[in-house]
């Protein structure tokens, strides 16, 4: 996509404070952090989220998550890591291009978790049966 600001940033189009890159992803700092050493890492392919993501460009991409994760937690010294995709834009997904967030965690950064639901009664039973239909 021509249009695609990671693409551009992955073609070297736009500037990034990069942290990682190899042939085929590449891991830069956020923008707009939730905490410093915030990274966003992306198949170098365009891939709209997800769903388009091949098995195989996600295997890859895998390992590098973790090692991702490894080094943010020693770099800026965090007390955890949380690792987040969102796809489609009701899940907060705003650039179309497949991303992995990488983000350090502090226990005083003021962040919580989204809220937990409860079910109905049986409720998550046939949930569960809806989900099994598709795999």
């Amino acid at each position: 996509m021509n249009d695609c600001i990671f693409c551009k940033i992955a073609k070297g189009e736009i500037p990034a404070d990069k942290v990682y890159e190899d042939k085929n992803c590449l891991a830069f700092l956020d923008i707009t952090p939730i905490n410093p050493g915030h990274v966003l890492l992306i198949p170098k392919e365009h891939y709209e989220n997800l769903y388009d993501l091949p098995d195989e460009e996600l295997k890859n991409l895998a390992p590098i998550i973790k090692k991702l994760a490894v080094a943010i937690k020693k770099g800026v010294n965090a007390e955890g890591i949380n690792i987040g995709m969102n796809n489609e834009r009701p899940a907060g997904q705003l650039v179309p291009h497949a991303h992995f967030h990488i983000m350090p965690r502090f226990s005083n950064d003021n962040l919580r978790h989204w809220p937990g639901k409860s079910y109905q009664e049986d409720e998550s039973k046939q949930v569960a049966e809806q989900i099994k239909k598709f795999l």
